[in-house]
């Protein structure tokens, strides 16, 4: 019965746990592009795949990645 007991406590645990780490990833803000360069980042690389254009921005040692689907759907998120 108190191996049952504490396997339920564990798997309990590890759910929560996960259920945090995804909140925190999806919480994430994504900025804008005018913004980063706004506040002084520089474009230091661009990427063409397929039909999306990933362009990385630096400013010290922060960086974000942007991607471009199209020119209304993009997104930036820190990749650092």
């Amino acid at each position: 019965m108190l191996k049952t007991l504490v396997t339920a406590l564990i798997c309990l645990c590890a759910t929560q746990a996960v259920a945090q780490e995804s909140g925190a990833i999806s919480s994430r803000d994504s900025v804008s592009m005018a913004k980063l360069i706004k506040d002084g980042y520089e474009i230091k690389s661009s990427s063409w795949t397929g039909s999306k254009l990933f362009v990385f921005l630096q400013k010290d040692n922060s960086a974000y990645a942007c991607e471009f689907a199209n020119v209304t759907n993009t997104r930036c998120g820190s990749i650092n």
